[in-house]
């Protein structure tokens, strides 16, 4: 019996579980998972290696490399490009239609993962809890005051699925919600709770802020020295969005002189740009700001989650067929098509 050739799959991304490499394996997929050292991630790798490792690949599962004009153009034979997440600002649509090939991302999977990991900056800041683990290392047992998040104001800053996520978790700690986007969804808000306000409302009324725009490519940061200003001294910063939404000199600033009380990130502006590396270490080193290393979406479950959506998208590219409208973000098959993710 004749047996098609098995497609070449590569994954450059940890933690790719073996559930999901069954599921390719039984759709006809030999998959190969890039060793990476220790401490590295796929967007390490320089083009050349990039290159090399998928100078056969069909189809690639890729986490944060760069997928540039000129990385397409040496891979002909690579039909998709399925990220194992939802941002997509290192992947250039435009070269990925010109190309012929389709980039998707892994919609729904890691929502709840990341609207947890909002919450739980919340309640680190709120209860003081770096600050009292580094007392009691120190043999020192007073005990600092803490706040609250029940009862408190919690702002919203888009409202997509981690945004509702997040807000349908601080309900139960009956929080008032605000939320400000360029779309209200009205109905959602009459069911829900939910107040729309503008952004001066939003900075001003909040006690915690949570940030859950998309980063537009170009813009400048959404909260700057001036947005910070509009806050409550109060107030709390949570970024576990993209860190080019704010600007992390800024917020250093507004820390360091008590313009705001604290900071959960999760990302930050030195991700992508290296000149604000000693920025991110200044940030790190105060004891209101509580950090993770853009680790919000990795749990178990989320990436599980994550990683069987990539391999969906890129069994059904391979198999000619169309995945999940909400995971396209660019379809080069049709070169008459004008479809881009919203």
């Amino acid at each position: 019996m004749f047996k098609p050739p098995l497609r070449q799959v590569l994954v450059t991304q940890r933690f790719f579980d073996a559930d999901s490499l069954a599921y390719l394996q039984a759709n006809g997929c030999d998959v190969t998972v890039a060793s990476l050292e220790t401490g590295k991630a796929d967007s390490d790798l320089s083009e050349a290696q990039l290159i090399a490792l998928l100078a056969n690949a069909d189809g690639w599962i890729v986490g944060h490399a760069p997928v540039t004009a000129s990385l397409l153009a040496a891979l002909p034979r690579l039909q998709v490009i399925a990220r194992r997440g939802v941002g997509y600002e290192r992947v250039n649509v435009e070269a990925v239609r010109a190309a012929g090939k389709v980039a998707t991302i892994a919609v729904g999977g890691n929502d709840a993962s990341v609207a947890d990991h909002a919450v739980a900056l919340m309640l680190a800041l709120g209860r003081r809890l770096q600050e009292c683990r580094q007392r009691l290392r120190a043999g020192d047992w007073s005990i600092p005051l803490g706040s609250d998040l029940y009862g408190k104001t919690v702002g919203i800053l888009g409202l997509g699925r981690i945004g509702r996520g997040v807000a349908k978790r601080v309900a139960g700690f009956d929080a008032k919600v605000l939320v400000h986007t360029p779309h209200p969804d009205w109905s959602y808000g009459l069911e829900s709770g939910v107040r729309f306000v503008d952004f001066d409302t939003l900075l001003a009324e909040s006690d915690y802020l949570s940030l859950h725009a998309p980063l537009v490519a170009g813009s400048p940061f959404l909260i700057d020295a001036r947005a910070l200003e509009r806050m409550k001294p109060s107030a709390v910063l949570i970024n576990t969005a993209r860190g080019g939404l704010v600007d992390d000199r800024a917020l250093l600033h507004a820390l360091q002189d008590g313009v705001i009380a604290g900071a959960g990130l999760d990302v930050f502006v030195s991700e992508n740009d290296p000149t604000y590396r000693a920025t991110t270490e200044a940030l790190l080193a105060l004891p209101n700001v509580v950090a993770t290393p853009h680790s919000g979406a990795s749990t178990h479950e989320g990436l599980q989650r994550t990683n069987r959506i990539a391999a969906q998208c890129v069994v059904a590219v391979l198999d000619g067929k169309t995945p999940a409208a909400a995971c396209v973000i660019a379809d080069g098959r049709h070169p008459l098509s004008t479809e881009e993710h919203p």
